[in-house]
C-alpha cells in the first residue's frame, strides 16, 4: 500500500504555514520539493565529502568522483539505459541544446524540416527555432485535437523526405497529456529520422524505458524529479553520440591538448566540459534512490487517484474551463475562470488560502495561441499530495469565484 501520510513526513516544507494556513503546494510541473533524503545527501557532500572530481589523487576527490560517477548508473538503471549513454546536464534545457548544437546543426541544410507538437515547452522549440534563423530549417507544427491528445499518426504523417528531426513531449507540462512517442519514434527510426523527446515531466510521473521507447535522445530535469536544480541528464543513444561533436570545451572533455591539436575524450565525457555540478548531481542520484524506492509504478497510480478526484471537482465547477480533457493524462490540470478573472489574480487569491499554483503562459506560447488564451491557472500534483489537497484547492477557487464572478 502507498502510504501517502507516511510520504509526507519526509518533506519537509510540507509541514509549514503559509498565510496562516497548512501549505498545499500544486506547482510540481514548475518545481518539486525536495525529501530529507536528497536534503541530507546535499548537506553531506559539502559538508564532509566535498572535493573536485575525476582527476584528484587524495581521499576525498576519489570519494566524491566515486559518488559523483555513481549517479549516472542510477539514472541509467532509472530509464533503462546504458550507463555511457548517460550525458550529466543542467537539466532539459541544456540537454536538448546539446542536440541541437552537437547533433543538428552540422548536419541542418536550408529547407530541412524538424517536426514538432504544438504541446512543446519552449526548451523544445528554442533550440529549433535557432536552427530556422541561422540555417534555414523548416519547422512543421503538428497540433492536438479537442481534447489535447497528440494522434501519433498525425505526427507521422508530417514526415517528408526532408523531414531531419522529430522532437516531441512525453507529457505535456500545460495538459497533462501523455504521448505515444513509442509510437512515433519508430516511425522515425524507420525513415532515418532523428527522434529527441522532452521527458521532463514523464519521467517524474511514470515509469519510462528507454529500450522500450526507442528514441534517440531523451531529457529529463533533476529539480523536478525531487533532486536540486541544476541536476539532469541526456539520454544520447551510442550511435547518435558518435555523430555529434563537442557542445562546450574544456576540462574532462579532452584527451589530449597540444599547441597544435586537441583530440576529445568518449562520450559521455566528451560533452561535459568543465567542473560540473558535483553537488547537484549527487543530489539527484538520492532523489533517484528516492524514488525507485517508493516504485514509480506505486507513484503514478496514487496519482491517477489524484487526477480521477481532480477531474471530478474541477469538472463540476461550471464557471471553470479545463484545458486539456485527454482519458489517460497526468495529474496535470490547467483553467480558466469565466467571468474574466485573469489567471494571475486567481493564482493570488488561492495563495492567500496556502495553495500554491501557476500561472502564466507556462513556457508554452504556442499551445497558448492554439487553445486560444493568453494564460491559465496550472495545478500539477505529485506524489506526496492527497485528495484533502484537491478539495482545498476547489475551496479555494470557489471563493476566488465569489470574488470575481
Amino acid at each position: 500500500m502507498y502510504d501517502v501520510a507516511r510520504v509526507r513526513e519526509d518533506f519537509p516544507i510540507l509541514s509549514r504555514k503559509v498565510n496562516g494556513v497548512d501549505l498545499v503546494y500544486l506547482d510540481n510541473g514548475a518545481s518539486a520539493q525536495k525529501p530529507r533524503a536528497v536534503i541530507d545527501a546535499v548537506t553531506r557532500a559539502y559538508e564532509q565529502e566535498y572535493a573536485n572530481v575525476h582527476r584528484g589523487l587524495h581521499y576525498l576527490s576519489n570519494l566524491a568522483t566515486e559518488n559523483y560517477e555513481a549517479v549516472r548508473g542510477k539514472i541509467a538503471r532509472f530509464i533503462g539505459a546504458g550507463e555511457d549513454e548517460i550525458i550529466f546536464t543542467t537539466g532539459s534545457t541544456m540537454g536538448l541544446n546539446l542536440v541541437s548544437y552537437g547533433w543538428a546543426e552540422p548536419r541542418i541544410e536550408p529547407g530541412d524540416e524538424i517536426v514538432l507538437s504544438v504541446m512543446e515547452h519552449h526548451a523544445n522549440i528554442v533550440p529549433w527555432h535557432f536552427l530556422r534563423e541561422r540555417h534555414g530549417a523548416v519547422l512543421k507544427w503538428v497540433e492536438t485535437d479537442a481534447n489535447g491528445d497528440l494522434d501519433p499518426q498525425a505526427v507521422i504523417d508530417a514526415f517528408g523526405p526532408r523531414t531531419r528531426i522529430v522532437a516531441v513531449t512525453h507529457m505535456s507540462n500545460v495538459l497533462g497529456t501523455i504521448v505515444d512517442v513509442a509510437t512515433i519514434c519508430r516511425a522515425a527510426r524507420e525513415r532515418g529520422i532523428a527522434s529527441v523527446i522532452d521527458g521532463s515531466q514523464a519521467a517524474v510521473h511514470m515509469p519510462v524505458n528507454m529500450a522500450e521507447i526507442g528514441c534517440d535522445f531523451y531529457a529529463i530535469t533533476g529539480h523536478k524529479l525531487y533532486g536540486p536544480s541544476a541536476s539532469g541528464a541526456l539520454f544520447a543513444r551510442r550511435e547518435r553520440q558518435a555523430e555529434m561533436r563537442p557542445f562546450m570545451g574544456g576540462g574532462d572533455m579532452i584527451r589530449e591538448v597540444t599547441r597544435e591539436h586537441v583530440s576529445y575524450a568518449d562520450g559521455p565525457m566528451k560533452f561535459e566540459a568543465g567542473t560540473p555540478g558535483i553537488v547537484q548531481q549527487i543530489g539527484l542520484g538520492a532523489a533517484i534512490d528516492y524514488l525507485t524506492g517508493l516504485g514509480m509504478e506505486n507513484i503514478a497510480a496514487h496519482e491517477r487517484i489524484l487526477r480521477d478526484h481532480a477531474r471530478e471537482r474541477l469538472g463540476g465547477l461550471n464557471w471553470l474551463d479545463l484545458q486539456g480533457r485527454s482519458a489517460g493524462k497526468g495529474a496535470i490540470f490547467s483553467f480558466t475562470m469565466r467571468g474574466g478573472a485573469h489567471p494571475h489574480d486567481i493564482s493570488t487569491v488561492v495563495d492567500r488560502k496556502g495553495v500554491a499554483v501557476r500561472a502564466g503562459h507556462h513556457c508554452a506560447q504556442p499551445l497558448m495561441a492554439h487553445l486560444g488564451v493568453t494564460a491559465t491557472c496550472r495545478a500539477s500534483f505529485a506524489l506526496y499530495n492527497t485528495p484533502e489537497e484537491v478539495d482545498r484547492l476547489v475551496e479555494a477557487l470557489e471563493l476566488c469565484h465569489e470574488l470575481f464572478g
